[in-house]
């Protein structure tokens, strides 16, 4: 039983899809799962297990931010045996040839954040998806009739969502970023330094440019391709 989670020895399937919102692991859950239990309420940070064609998958909330979502993945990682861990996310488009909803899956992750150069002593590491999962979900992707348009790419994980120097994100569109998000570059240090399986599907929410945004209930309830995508991949 861990510190954050709380959840007995079994509660936890092997796969894990990860969103930051609580809530969205309650409607993963409700929508997708079948004969899904609530197996931690601990800090609202809710999460749940169930089947999803014959797999036992759990969702659970990783909270805003790489500290945050560092808490999460380290305790299902060490505590729990977790081996794949996908995220499911939001995330703000930084280029126009990203659209309103459309769907990331990373590559990569660039940062700015300082979590990283402390673990590798000031040394630039640059985190990766795990290629079989990449692989699944594009080839799910392709698989599938969709209505939105996917990418391939890197994101940014930054440590500020409401940043007040804004041109420092040029460079890194000018270098391939597609889209900003808050978690993705510790999520695959951790796995990569355990030895797991990580990967982050994101939606895009808002948008940098044109200034479109989707409401809270619309990022809660209304992003089931990607799931669609997480859950094909991480059982592929």
């Amino acid at each position: 039983m861990s510190t954050h989670i709380a959840a007995a020895p079994g509660e936890i399937a092997p796969i894990v899809l990860f969103p930051g919102d609580p809530r969205r692991a309650r409607w993963i859950a409700e929508n997708f799962l079948e004969d899904a239990v609530c197996y931690s309420e601990v800090r609202g940070m809710l999460g749940f297990t169930g089947t999803w064609n014959g797999h036992h998958v759990s969702a659970q909330g990783s909270g805003m931010g790489q500290p945050s979502m560092s808490i999460y993945a380290n305790e299902l990682f060490d505590s729990y045996d977790v081996q794949t861990i996908v995220r499911v996310g939001s995330c703000g488009a930084l280029t126009e040839r990203v659209g309103m909803r459309d769907i990331i899956i990373a590559n990569g992750a660039c940062t700015d954040s300082g979590i990283n150069r402390v673990r590798f002593h000031g040394q630039d590491y640059a985190p990766v998806a795990d290629f079989g999962l990449l692989r699944a979900a594009v080839e799910a992707a392709e698989g599938m009739q969709l209505d939105s348009a996917v990418h391939v790419g890197l994101l940014f994980s930054s440590d500020q969502f409401y940043s007040t120097r804004t041109e420092l994100t040029e460079p890194l569109v000018q270098h391939g970023a597609l889209a900003v998000e808050m978690e993705t570059s510790a999520l695959y240090t951790l796995a990569a330094y355990r030895q797991r399986r990580a990967l982050s599907i994101c939606t895009v929410s808002d948008h940098l440019v044109t200034h479109e945004e989707t409401t809270a209930l619309e990022r809660e309830q209304t992003f089931g391709e990607m799931i669609e995508i997480a859950l094909r991949a991480a059982t592929a």
